[in-house]
């Protein structure tokens, strides 16, 4: 199945809030209002999601609009990576989530691997920055930057957060369902591609 209409959609959405920022003259103000309203339309139409919900996803954005960033901590013990398990939809992904403001890039993951999975680390490499809509991931309706940290492991006990229903250590053969909003198995591969090649460069779309 086709999603450009939700790539229409947002782009249209995009010159929308650019255009509420940046206008001065009302009845330009007033059309990029009704852009705003288009771009709506055509997601409601096409997903059959709420149109309240479309609003209030759209609404509260303000500011020339950019791609929201998405941290994952990577985390390596005796040849096995940490996973979690998401209460949201019950299946794995690596810790991880939202970027904070306020919070540096490293600091975000580190903060989420102990959110998720109580475990203290410390961030030590970039691995890789991926353009969420260029990987094998459920259509969104934002555009996403995924940033992939390397953290050293503390060797603390693992539990899980508020968030996670469980943590555990997976070996690159027993890697369990996953949660293709937040991971693909492409992308653990990559990983594991590090733990292999300590000197591999960083990846970035």
């Amino acid at each position: 199945m086709s999603f450009e209409w939700l790539d229409i959609a947002k782009e249209i959405q995009s010159v929308a809030q650019a255009g509420l920022e940046y206008s001065q003259n009302q009845y330009d103000i007033d059309r990029y209002r009704q852009l705003r309203g288009l771009s709506m339309k055509i997601i409601h139409e096409y997903s059959n999601a709420p149109m309240e919900q479309i609003r209030n996803l759209f609404a509260g954005e303000k500011g020339y609009q950019t791609p929201k960033v998405d941290v994952r901590g990577v985390v390596f013990r005796k040849e096995k990576i940490l996973m979690v398990r998401e209460k949201i939809d019950g299946y794995w992904t690596l810790p991880g989530g939202w970027a904070d403001i306020g919070y540096s890039p490293f600091e975000n993951t580190a903060k989420e691997v102990f959110e998720e999975a109580g475990l203290n680390v410390k961030p030590i490499r970039l691995l890789a920055v991926f353009d969420k809509i260029k990987h094998a991931h459920p259509p969104d309706a934002y555009h996403v930057y995924k940033l992939f940290v390397l953290c050293s492991d503390s060797g603390g006990k693992i539990t899980p957060g508020t968030e996670t229903s469980d943590a555990k250590w997976f070996s690159r053969i027993e890697i369990p369902p996953l949660s293709y909003p937040r991971i693909t198995k492409e992308q653990i591969q990559i990983m594991f591609e590090y733990l292999d090649n300590p000197h591999k460069d960083i990846l970035c779309d």
